[in-house]
């Protein structure tokens, strides 16, 4: 079956909806200032931004959609065969700093993106269907979370949520994506994980259009399922300067991470996508400490010693 395009746009509009909604309702004062954008080759987005919430110190929700006649240099390092080809992209993209040092870090992202002889002619919601013949297309996505001070039972639920959104579609598809998020989410100039993973999916279209999007609406849905609970039961977790510091001090590794290693992006800033929707995954406040150790048996230790390993954390009995 031939990729239904205006579906995907419709879905991920309206996952951004939702998810703000939700975003708004927990933090209880935020709100989301929203930018339309438009960009010069083709396409555009909007993006959403709260700041100072209560307690989402900062949450960005965007949707794009953007085409283009060649595509850059980090679509096709995995798909040379794709060089010079006209594209269109369509996701949603999220990142979320809380405020409390208690409350981890989540990252979400949702994916379609299609190549091919007149894929850039088919317009912002063309049926690309009837104007290209045999489109090359896929799906990506996943979501995966960053503790600063972790609990297992959270860690648990964040890790079995995401095996229930996948496994209506194959119960090997979740070992796989879980590996993938752990091999992705790494800072491998520093040899350490981003945060405790969950699921990463990409060039994803094995089971066909309707099969693959619909595993992707599924992990696009669990979002709210995976973070909330986690967010209701820490937002209000005492905490002092020692819990800040260290939160803003990893939050230099999420950073770099997203300057130095993540494709999204590289892709962004190659297409010629907006700065500011690219960029504001990136926290508000954050500090770099030379050569720092936590302290041996301390809270912050066991970051390290318990969370920032590869674990089967949905198969644990917490």
């Amino acid at each position: 079956m031939p990729p239904d395009f205006s579906a995907v746009r419709q879905y991920l509009m309206g996952l951004q909806d939702s998810i703000c909604s939700a975003l708004a309702q927990e933090d209880g004062t935020g709100t989301f200032r929203e930018d339309a954008w438009s960009r010069a080759e083709g396409g555009g987005g909007r993006s959403r931004v709260m700041t100072e919430g209560a307690v989402f110190e900062k949450a960005g929700v965007a949707f794009s959609h953007v085409m283009g006649s060649k595509l850059p240099p980090s679509a096709t390092a995995h798909r040379p065969e794709l060089a010079g080809q006209p594209w269109q992209a369509l996701g949603v993209s999220l990142v979320i700093h809380p405020r409390n040092p208690y409350v981890p870090t989540a990252h979400m992202n949702v994916r379609f993106f299609i190549a091919g002889a007149n894929a850039e002619g088919a317009g912002p919601i063309g049926n690309l269907e009837s104007k290209i013949e045999n489109p090359i297309w896929w799906f990506g996505g996943g979501f995966d979370l960053t503790p600063y001070y972790g609990f297992e039972e959270d860690a648990a639920h964040w890790h079995r949520t995401a095996r229930a959104a996948v496994a209506p579609f194959g119960l090997a598809l979740h070992p796989r994506f879980k590996q993938a998020c752990d091999d992705y989410f790494s800072l491998k100039h520093r040899g350490e994980p981003r945060g405790i993973g969950g699921l990463f999916y990409d060039d994803f279209s094995e089971l066909g259009f309707e099969s693959s999007f619909a595993l992707t609406r599924s992990v696009g849905d669990a979002f709210l399922s995976a973070y909330r609970p986690i967010v209701a039961k820490r937002k209000a977790t005492p905490s002092g300067d020692r819990e800040r510091q260290f939160q803003l001090y990893r939050r230099g590794r999420y950073v770099e991470f997203n300057l130095v290693w993540d494709r999204g992006t590289l892709f962004g800033l190659q297409s010629g996508g907006r700065t500011e929707s690219i960029l504001m995954s990136l926290p508000p406040l954050v500090r770099w400490e030379y050569d720092w150790k936590p302290e041996p048996g301390s809270p912050e230790a066991r970051l390290y010693d318990v969370f920032l390993k590869p674990r089967d954390w949905a198969s644990a009995n917490f």
